[in-house]
């Protein structure tokens, strides 16, 4: 992890970069300290993007940032731990819709709460009023869309 003092030297990019591992690898290991239920990351930023939804595997393997191959080998494993369950679609033999299970929706609300406390414990370090001005920093349109 880096320090404290090495963050002061870094640019936009590389601090969002920096911070972003650190929340992800904190929530991670607070998920897995707790579950029975090993979930990485990728498989979370999936079960995210297919929550309260039915889209079809193709669907997800062109809006998630992860390449084809590794998504269908995370979909598998969210299969295979009982996170996900995996449909055919009506009229179309060769497409496949994905939703999550209620085992799925259980880790993903328990995650959410983990996360919020996560939250919690960085507007105690840092104010509550500049976690607030940072999602809405996070929120607006920057246009540097690819």
């Amino acid at each position: 992890m880096i320090s404290n003092s090495e963050l002061q030297h870094l640019d936009l990019i590389d601090l969002l970069s920096e911070r972003h591992g650190l929340v992800r690898k904190i929530a991670e290991k607070a998920w897995n300290d707790q579950s029975e239920i090993y979930i990485s990351n990728s498989e979370w930023y999936i079960m995210a993007r297919i929550y309260k939804k039915r889209p079809s595997i193709s669907y997800v393997t062109k809006n998630v940032d992860i390449s084809r191959q590794a998504i269908h080998k995370f979909i598998k494993s969210l299969s295979a731990k009982g996170l996900v369950e995996i449909h055919n679609v009506k009229n179309n033999k060769k497409e496949k819709c994905i939703q999550l299970t209620t085992l799925g929706e259980e880790c993903f609300h328990k995650n959410e709460e983990l996360k919020a406390e996560l939250e919690n414990k960085i507007a105690e370090k840092i104010g509550s009023e500049h976690v607030k001005t940072l999602k809405t920093l996070l929120k607006l349109e920057w246009g540097i869309e690819p």
